[in-house]
């Protein structure tokens, strides 16, 4: 009996813990400064821990979104410091140069293998997934290899992996005539192969950049930027074969991507613009929050993270908890910095 009790009182301690837990800041850093990289613009950051107290971060970067000389680099974390960033990828093929896209790092969880996904082409209506690989961490990586055909890659969000072993990668398309559909590319073999599964395409409701995350019961959500001016959802409890109708969350979207996780405490976190859509893409970007759920659909504001004047962009979230429980959240710093946030 005292056993009984003694475990209701752990039960009970963690449960009050969950319920009464806030995100608490402890860094906010630049990755780089101006003076230390010769682009003048970045966006689309990715991040992944590499090791004890490091990480590695990748973005794009060039004169301006969509011109050729776009490239993609990455900065080690290491000591507490973020090192100068290096070029590891390019859109040169054959004798063309293409501008590259939305770098998003994956690592199996069986596996020393760390995996750099992103674009090529002159838009996202016509560019093409492909992929690098490194075995030391990100200090060196593989020739360029492209995906098969219409398999994008995680088009902005990160993969997850199911206890299985099977990866679960969230992309979308962008059609010439503008429409948006999200879809699940699956791999049972480590991302030797892959398959494609819609999500809801005969839907109205128009969706890009899925976040992905698992809930305790096993069913699989992904939260999408829309053009509904709300985060939208869909649940899958299949592990993503097939996929209910889009809910509405309760956030905000003005046409701008977020990213979610699940946290180790069982509660979910997500990083979004708090706005409506404007008449041009870029508006509504100028506020940054964390928000949390129970379950996925109803999200609270736990913390603000910019809350910036007209003009100012601070978007493209991605986030990440490390072995020790801290919270990485990068984002685009209007577009001349990638800010490091760092949340316990």
């Amino acid at each position: 009996m005292n056993k009984l009790f003694f475990f209701s009182i752990i039960i009970l301690t963690i449960l009050s813990s969950c319920n009464n837990y806030r995100p608490a800041l402890l860094t906010s850093t630049q990755i780089f400064n101006e003076s230390q990289v010769s682009f003048k613009q970045c966006h689309a950051s990715t991040i992944e821990q590499i090791g004890k107290d490091s990480l590695i971060a990748a973005w794009f970067g060039g004169t301006h979104e969509s011109n050729p000389d776009v490239v993609i680099w990455t900065s080690h974390y290491i000591n507490g410091k973020w090192q100068k960033p290096v070029q590891v990828a390019d859109g040169v093929l054959g004798d063309k140069r293409y501008p590259t896209w939305n770098p998003v790092f994956y690592q199996h969880p069986q596996s020393d293998s760390l995996y750099l996904y992103y674009k090529i082409g002159p838009n996202p209506r016509e560019w093409k997934g492909y992929y690098k690989y490194s075995l030391d961490k990100g200090n060196t990586w593989s020739t360029a290899k492209a995906l098969p055909q219409n398999i994008l890659g995680p088009i902005k969000n990160k993969p997850i992996t199911l206890k299985n072993g099977t990866i679960l990668s969230p992309s979308s398309t962008e059609s010439k005539d503008e429409i948006w559909k999200a879809h699940l590319e699956i791999s049972a073999d480590r991302g030797n192969t892959w398959s494609m599964v819609d999500i809801n395409h005969e839907s109205p409701v128009q969706v890009i950049q899925p976040s992905i995350v698992q809930h305790a019961d096993g069913k699989i959500q992904v939260l999408c930027r829309s053009k509904e001016n709300k985060v939208m959802s869909s649940f899958s409890n299949d592990n993503g074969k097939t996929w209910q109708p889009w809910q509405a969350t309760n956030l905000l979207n003005p046409n701008s991507a977020t990213d979610a996780i699940r946290l180790k405490n069982g509660q979910f976190m997500i990083v979004y613009n708090p706005d409506l859509a404007g008449k041009d893409w870029w508006e509504g970007r100028t506020k940054l929050r964390v928000a949390l759920s129970k379950d996925g659909l109803n999200w609270k504001d736990a913390l603000i993270l910019e809350d910036g004047k007209k003009g100012d962009e601070y978007s493209y979230p991605t986030i990440i908890q490390d072995d020790d429980g801290l919270i990485h959240i990068t984002y685009t710093s209007n577009r001349k910095s990638i800010k490091h946030i760092v949340l316990k």
